[in-house]
């Protein structure tokens, strides 16, 4: 357990938070282990087997702290905030181009192209850093392939059609991904994309980072006044923070997959903290599940220029800008929604 940015994890089964004053307390095996100002807190998140009790729950929504539960892979359930701040005008104007097809497919086509773009910058580092020809050559292929994506974004005219594109670059993607790992491939082998649940040790890693991610996003697209819920390139569904996965998508290769990548390849996380279960669900050990948390909380203290901004920011603050510049352009502040694509 620790706090990052005003995020408090808790991960540590049977753990206990409780109020004392305007204090949350954490306790493991009734013992104080962790108190936090309540006034320091953006949101806590805490993962399977983890209580909170009702007056933590009470203090936190009166002080508009977001409550996180993730399941013990990292899967998020359910997430319990304070009644939704922001200009009421600003939420309009977000559900008005969210029935417009034309804002739809803008909007859709930039998230989209973020990710590709992105995830071509995470293949050719791969194939700059491979020490195998045969390897290489076929990472720069997909580099190529997801780069022929992009003129087609700008050309697709509804937002089915930029799906359709995400899902072709994506296969391209995840069917290179076992060549960027360049440790234990036998034991990381990923096999595509499979989730809910992940059925190999990469995507149970994936999986569990990708959950992290997407509670940061809800709260950047919360703290920016808009509605997590209703997205543009992930229709709507009940339960669903579609905004915030539209706003994440971006961000997928940039901080998870990178994170991840570097997981395995300094062996930081290892074949045997993770458990397979009877009908081939792969879930993390309690111990990698700490490295993973703690790991993607040094990741967010990384400075990354923001490309558009020309500022250093922590990577943990970056969808928070993202947000920020969604709203703007939903007000009509300005003219169209940029990515965040940081140089390679």
């Amino acid at each position: 357990m620790e706090v990052l940015l005003n995020t408090l994890y808790v991960v540590t089964r049977g753990a206990v938070l409780k109020r004392d004053g305007q204090t949350v307390q954490v306790l493991i095996e009734s013992k104080p282990r962790l108190a936090v100002p309540v006034h320091q807190l953006e949101s806590v998140a805490v993962f399977g087997g983890v209580r909170v009790t009702p007056p933590v729950m009470a203090m936190c929504a009166e002080r508009g702290v977001a409550v996180s539960f993730l399941t013990e892979s990292g899967r998020l359930q359910a997430r319990v905030d304070a009644p939704q701040s922001g200009n009421v005008l600003l939420r309009r104007a977000q559900f008005r181009a969210a029935d417009d097809e034309g804002w739809r497919a803008r909007l859709s086509a930039a998230f989209v192209a973020g990710k590709v773009q992105n995830s071509r910058n995470v293949v050719l580092r791969s194939a700059r850093e491979s020490t195998n020809p045969e390897e290489s050559h076929s990472l720069s292929q997909t580099a190529s392939r997801l780069g022929d994506t992009l003129p087609l974004l700008e050309r697709a005219e509804n937002a089915d059609s930029i799906r359709g594109l995400e899902g072709d670059a994506a296969r391209a993607y995840f069917a290179a991904f076992p060549l960027f790992v360049r440790q234990n491939r036998d034991d990381f082998q990923p096999k595509g994309r499979t989730r809910r649940p992940p059925l190999d040790r990469m995507n149970a890693l994936l999986s569990c980072l990708y959950a992290l991610l997407t509670n940061d996003c809800v709260s950047a697209i919360a703290a920016a006044g808009l509605d997590p819920s209703v997205g543009f390139l992930h229709v709507d569904r009940p339960g669903r923070p579609g905004l915030a996965l539209d706003l994440m998508e971006e961000f997928r290769p940039l901080i998870v997959d990178r994170l991840a990548l570097a997981l395995v390849n300094r062996q930081q996380v290892k074949a045997d903290g993770f458990v397979i279960r009877e009908g081939g669900a792969v879930e993390m050990t309690d111990a990698t599940r700490r490295t993973v948390v703690g790991a993607y909380q040094q990741r967010k203290k990384d400075e990354m220029t923001h490309p558009a901004l020309n500022q250093k920011s922590p990577v943990g603050r970056l969808p928070f800008l993202q947000a920020r510049i969604l709203a703007r352009v939903l007000r009509g502040d300005l003219a169209s929604y940029v990515p965040c694509i940081p140089k390679n």
